[in-house]
């Protein structure tokens, strides 16, 4: 493994950190608060650093393999994470350090999943930074880091895409790496814009509408109101779901859009299930509620924001869904699993690979009536690679095996089931808030550091499809081939 390039990429990555830290700073001088110097000596230290080791590390090949590049973007995030932590707590708004390294790593994973009981005790400039950092972690650093390098948008450097890349499939679309992730964020920063500038035309504040852009757009869910989107009127609560949706879709859909293959964009087979799902969950849950409120509209609101918000993996919350009925809950966990679009900002197991294994499935059964037929499972009209098929079932296995083990852990510290379980699925479909006491109405500062860790190692490495962290763990991949 290429140890150096791996240091060059994550001097890059503290150089990035270092000036995205910075709209802390900005906002703390403009509400003429003192915390602006925890984000300068931070944002300070980590400049140098990063400028010493790309200088030091600097190399003319920068082609990286499968190997480094899943090391690099794993040791990334996790260093994204123990930097931007910094001004939390050393500022004391967050004493604990792994109560805010929890909670920057909720933001940089675009989970959502909150330990602070009073989010308004947070100043403007810590605010906009943990929302911030749900922006930059929704559609990667990496991402960010191949447009803007010259000597990493090589070709060859696609696994630190697909290491960061939520789903299956990376499209092919991508022989120009540097163009194709700066097309990438384009279309990010300008869904992102558009968002913003809706919620300030439905009268919401600048410094709310820039927090709540920036979080839906990671689909994060940060608030920075206590009671979370319940704070903002019907119609910024519609403009908020309407773009978690757009999110929670495979960016390809818009590429294929701005490339005017349309014909090709309608007939993704998965986007037609995505909004399946949604609006078969949205009817039942409607359905399901309807007796806890007024009208028919206020029940169809309620259950069409919140799936939407589950679904992407966004996590907001405008009513305590643990007094909604035992179905309107089983919808919800069944819809925590499954997540959204492979290609999108949104985590979770992701609809791209349900679709895959049901037709696998239904593939299997079709051979067992008829056996000596020859069937191969297609997507979009196009045959599935069998290396797809194989390294869908080994993601399963390994995602319930660390979903179970993760669960018996957490399990220990005796809360009930319903509070463990979703807490666990939570972290590691990267959407936020659970049921019980870890429901948007909850948080999770009542877990210990054991169950904080745990889910910590869940939320990185559902953001990162599992491989990238777990490669870390095994010695061998650190020996040179």
């Amino acid at each position: 493994m290429d140890k150096k390039i791996i240091t060059y990429i994550l001097g890059w990555v503290l150089i990035v950190e270092s000036i995205a830290m910075q709209i802390g700073t900005i906002t703390s001088l403009i509400y003429k608060e003192s915390n602006w110097i925890y984000f300068v000596i931070v944002g300070a230290a980590s400049a140098l650093v990063g400028f010493v080791l790309v200088k030091i590390m600097r190399r003319k090949n920068m082609v990286l393999y499968q190997k480094a590049g899943f090391a690099a973007t794993a040791l990334s995030w996790i260093l994204l994470s123990l930097v931007g932590c910094l001004p939390f707590w050393i500022s004391g708004e967050i004493p604990t350090f792994i109560d805010a390294f929890f909670e920057i790593v909720s933001g940089f994973t675009t989970t959502g999943s909150t330990i602070l009981e009073n989010v308004e005790g947070l100043s403007h400039g810590m605010l906009i930074w943990r929302s911030f950092s749900v922006w930059l972690g929704g559609m990667g650093v990496i991402v960010f880091l191949l447009a803007l390098i010259p000597k990493l948008g090589g070709s060859q450097n696609i696994y630190l895409m697909r290491a960061e890349s939520p789903g299956p499939i990376v499209g092919k679309a991508v022989p120009r790496m540097r163009n194709y992730a700066a097309l990438l964020y384009g279309i990010y920063m300008g869904l992102t814009a558009l968002e913003i500038i809706l919620l300030l035309c439905g009268g919401m504040g600048i410094f709310d509408a820039l927090n709540t852009g920036f979080a839906s757009a990671g689909t994060g869910g940060f608030g920075v109101r206590n009671n979370n989107m319940a704070a903002y009127s019907h119609y910024s609560q519609v403009v908020i779901a309407i773009f978690l949706v757009l999110f929670g879709t495979n960016f390809s859909f818009y590429i294929m859009l701005l490339t005017k293959k349309f014909k090709q964009a309608f007939k993704m087979e998965e986007l037609w299930l995505y909004i399946g799902i949604i609006a078969v969950s949205t009817l039942i849950i409607s359905v399901n509620i309807s007796s806890l409120y007024p009208t028919a509209y206020e029940s169809f609101h309620q259950g069409f924001f919140y799936v939407t918000s589950i679904i992407s993996t966004a996590g907001f919350g405008i009513y305590d869904v643990n007094r909604w009925p035992e179905l309107s809950k089983a919808v919800i966990i069944i819809i925590t699993f499954i997540g959204a679009m492979a290609g999108s900002t949104g985590g979770g197991f992701k609809v791209s690979r349900i679709l895959i294994l049901c037709k696998e499935v239904r593939k299997e059964f079709a051979l067992l009536v008829h056996p000596r037929n020859v069937r191969t499972v297609k997507l979009d009209g196009k045959t599935v690679d069998h290396n797809i098929m194989r390294t869908t079932s080994v993601f399963l296995v390994v995602y319930l095996g660390i979903f179970i083990l993760s669960f018996i852990i957490v399990a220990f510290e005796g809360k009930d089931v319903l509070t463990s379980f979703t807490a666990v699925a939570a972290s590691i479909n990267n959407t936020g808030p659970g049921l019980n006491l870890v429901g948007p109405a909850g948080n999770y500062s009542s877990f210990n550091i054991l169950s904080k860790s745990v889910m910590i190692f869940d939320m990185i490495a559902g953001r990162l499809e599992l491989y990238p962290l777990l490669l870390l763990f095994s010695p061998s991949a650190w020996k040179r081939a």
